[in-house]
């Protein structure tokens, strides 16, 4: 165990280059001082110089090594005294720092040098556990802060993997059996993470503060607390399972209630008693300071112990209102829902507006937007009414909304969150008459108004996902993806809009194309989610289903996304999911179950004077889904609700044309300049998907060969591929073998697998097995892709 430095320092006291050697070994229980002493008494006697322990007929002996010399008494630092005397005689003195009396000071400082002892480092510990357990080494040094005596410990009982076995905890009952009370009392402080304070540990020790400090050298020179005042996450462990837990327990609420007499922050004291059933008006201060220090920065923690208080004796109308934010910054919207409605109901309690508000809020992220408006026009607060005024716009009561905002503000602070969400209001109401540059650029300065102050705030929306959606409506992809990757980083509303944010940020990256950063967005905001988010999620998935033509992938996720539906009524901020799984629904041919949202839909959008911002993606939808179901007069209602905005320019312009030619190319009618031109529209406004199927479609429909290729390639193009790369190899031969070709002339002329296989002689589903090579081959994305590049390569 001994490092380099320290392994040359004893060569040399052994073979006589370092003599007289008079070295002291100062170090910390388990550091290995004992160690050296035996390693230095074996060399010699193993060269043949004699060498004796001190108080083992050492008085003529010219080397001795003392072990423990702070355990001497007056007797001892006297002999001790008396072989330091001797200049030439050899002398190595091993001590703890503490005690350290005079005598043994005296003594040291007739010595010429010092073995410094270190704690090992995962190389050596590595070495030290041999080949076949090297891989545990970082896990060692972690339980053990590379202290060498817990690392020998721990090693000699270690198996296979990183756990810490029962006989490694049995083996410090010795050691916390010959610690005095009180350092045993300090170790079980700086468990329950007192640190280093030293007016908490006086309270709890009794002490002065120079007593203190003797009690913290002594837990030091132990070994078994580190020089920060932190514990080895193995003596912890034995703290926890050889210490009755009453003990434990006493010492926990003796620093809380030090901590609360001093107003100091008792979270991290409070966090062992969790779960322990504690009851008292004692107990439950301690629970409800813990919860207001814990709710900012972890809400989640701060609600759980909030929730401790009330069931240790603290009235829920005392706590209810911080335990219903905290639950509901948690993402907790039951709990929140519950503890805010008791609080409303209960004509006593002094927070009812809070309360209401933040009911209000918790309703917002399930999607209730006219129950929410109601709770905020409720609560009456000039920051409820902004919000009461953004859920009216949601579903469609635009007079009501300004008439909210038309109201005097009152003696309230103008802070920033009332500001930031005041500008929302504004650029939403802007956005149903106004131009949409200038709606869009006040939504995006409410955003940043509210990044310096929004971590901690609990939102009903945050000002970036709306002007997100604002964005993705009007074509602005850049600027909604990054308002949200923005928002990601501030994290207004906190833990409660993060998925939200995600899950936009995937819905963008699906419309241009991008499906596994679409995926992984998805992925990474999680499984546990609001209702407004589930329907965001569940449409964001059957988006990228449709897009893949993953047709057994789409009805898996069809039940799923039924239930969303049903759980969430049709607003002004979910008309992306509500379009996108109506399209879904024409493909499943299951259309009924979404017509009355797409209604509601309609009726919500003729109610706030059929904003083409908000209008013009719903028709867009509207449009796939009629193609889709194959109904062409409700596809033309839709292209000619697309026309009577193209003046606008823009956005409105590149839907209008792109209608105009799915209503050609499905009539048979192709003109490749003109689809060219829409599809590179859509792929410029960020809807590369639909630019490059709008070319492929047309591509698939056109009786014209050169018209063909040249639509295909501009597909390839759309996709982010070079044109033709899918068609021919690089030497310009047929990617297809004899037998493909053959599959695929029949499959062409429109022949079903099973006909194909009987004029082949090969069964059906061998002919699927062809189909799905060649179309992994020349990378098309579709069915229809795969058969226009089949045709051309056919007819060569």
């Amino acid at each position: 165990m001994l490092d380099e430095p320290t392994r040359e320092l004893c060569a040399a006291v052994v073979g006589g280059r370092l003599a007289p050697a008079r070295l002291a070994i100062v170090a910390p229980g388990g550091y290995g001082k004992t160690a050296v002493l035996d390693h230095v008494a074996e060399g010699r006697l193993r060269s043949g110089s004699p060498v004796a322990r001190f108080g083992e007929h050492d008085a003529d002996a010219e080397f001795v090594l003392v072990d423990d010399a702070h355990e001497l008494g007056d007797d001892g630092f006297e002999e001790l005294r008396r072989l330091a005397d001797d200049e030439a005689r050899g002398l190595v003195i091993a001590a703890r720092p503490w005690p350290r009396p005079a005598a043994l000071n005296g003594v040291l400082a007739r010595l010429r040098g010092q073995v410094v002892l270190r704690p090992l480092e995962s190389a050596r510990i590595a070495a030290l556990l041999g080949p076949s357990r090297a891989g545990l080494a970082e896990f060692v040094h972690a339980e053990t802060a590379g202290v060498p005596g817990l690392v020998a410990r721990l090693a000699r009982t270690l198996g296979a993997e990183p756990d810490v076995p029962p006989s490694a905890l049995a083996d410090f009952k010795a050691d916390l059996d010959r610690l005095a009370p009180d350092t045993l009392v300090l170790l079980l402080a700086a468990q329950a993470g007192t640190g280093l304070d030293t007016g908490l540990l006086a309270g709890l020790l009794g002490r002065s503060p120079e007593g203190v400090a003797d009690a913290v050298d002594a837990a030091r020179a132990s070994g078994l607390l580190g020089h920060d005042g932190t514990l080895p996450p193995l003596v912890s462990r034995a703290l926890t399972t050889l210490v009755p837990a009453d003990r434990r327990l006493a010492v926990c609420q003796r620093l809380v209630r030090s901590q609360l007499d001093r107003g100091g922050p008792v979270l991290e004291l409070v966090r062992p008693l969790l779960g322990g059933g504690l009851t008292g008006e004692e107990s439950a201060a301690a629970f409800e300071a813990a919860a207001s220090e814990a709710a900012p920065a972890d809400p989640a923690l701060g609600a759980r112990l909030f929730g401790e208080a009330v069931a240790a004796g603290r009235p829920a109308t005392a706590v209810g209102t911080r335990w219903a934010e905290a639950a509901a910054r948690a993402g907790d919207l039951d709990t929140a829902l519950r503890i805010a409605d008791q609080v409303v109901a209960d004509v006593s309690a002094p927070e009812r507006a809070e309360a209401a508000r933040i009911a209000a809020t918790a309703l917002t992220h399930r999607g209730q937007l006219g129950r929410a408006a109601e709770l905020f026009r409720w609560s009456g607060t000039r920051l409820s009414t902004v919000y009461a005024a953004v859920c009216l716009l949601g579903t469609g009561e635009a007079a009501q909304a300004r008439g909210l905002l038309d109201l005097p503000a009152g003696d309230e602070p103008p802070t920033l969150l009332s500001g930031a969400m005041a500008g929302l209001a504004g650029g939403l109401l802007a956005s149903l008459d106004g131009p949409q540059t200038g709606a869009l650029s006040t939504v995006v300065g409410a955003a940043e108004t509210l990044e310096p102050v929004g971590r901690e705030l609990l939102l009903p929306d945050s000002p970036a996902a709306v002007g997100a959606l604002a964005g993705i409506h009007g074509g602005e992809l850049e600027v909604a993806k990054t308002l949200l990757e923005r928002a990601l980083a501030a994290e207004p509303g906190g833990e409660a809009l993060r998925a939200r944010h995600r899950l936009l940020l995937g819905w963008i990256a699906m419309l241009r194309g991008e499906p596994e950063t679409a995926t992984d967005q998805l992925s990474a905001a999680g499984s546990d989610l609001a209702p407004r988010d589930w329907l965001f999620a569940v449409a964001l998935r059957a988006g990228l289903a449709r897009r893949e033509s993953d047709l057994a992938g789409l009805r898996r996720i069809w039940a799923e996304a039924c239930d969303a539906v049903i759980r969430h009524p049709v607003d002004l901020f979910t008309l992306l999911p509500f379009g996108e799984l109506a399209v879904a629904a024409a493909r499943l041919g299951d259309r009924d179950r979404l017509a009355h949202h797409m209604r509601s839909a309609a009726e919500l959008l003729r109610r706030l004077g059929e904003p083409p911002l908000w209008t013009a993606p719903v028709h867009w939808s509207g449009l796939h889904a009629a193609i889709t179901a194959e109904q062409g007069d409700e596809a033309r209602d839709h292209v000619a609700a697309l026309a009577r905005d193209e003046e606008r320019g823009g956005f409105h312009a590149v839907l209008a044309a792109a209608a105009r030619c799915w209503l050609d190319v499905l009539a048979g009618r192709v003109d490749a300049r003109a689809v060219e031109h829409a599809a590179q529209g859509l792929h410029d406004a960020g809807l590369r998907w639909d630019g490059a199927r709008l070319a492929g479609q047309a591509a698939i429909r056109t009786t014209d060969r050169a018209a063909m290729v040249a639509l295909l390639d501009r597909a390839r193009v759309l996709r982010g591929r070079a044109p033709g790369d899918a068609v021919t190899d690089p030497g310009g031969g047929p990617k297809l073998s004899e037998r493909e070709r053959q599959v695929a002339e029949l499959v062409v002329k429109g022949l079903t697998y099973k006909q194909v296989g009987d004029q082949l002689f090969i069964s059906a589903k061998t002919v699927e097995h062809h189909m799905a090579r060649m179309r992994q081959r020349l990378g098309a994305t579709s069915r229809g892709d795969l058969l226009a590049q089949l045709r051309v390569l056919v007819s060569e």
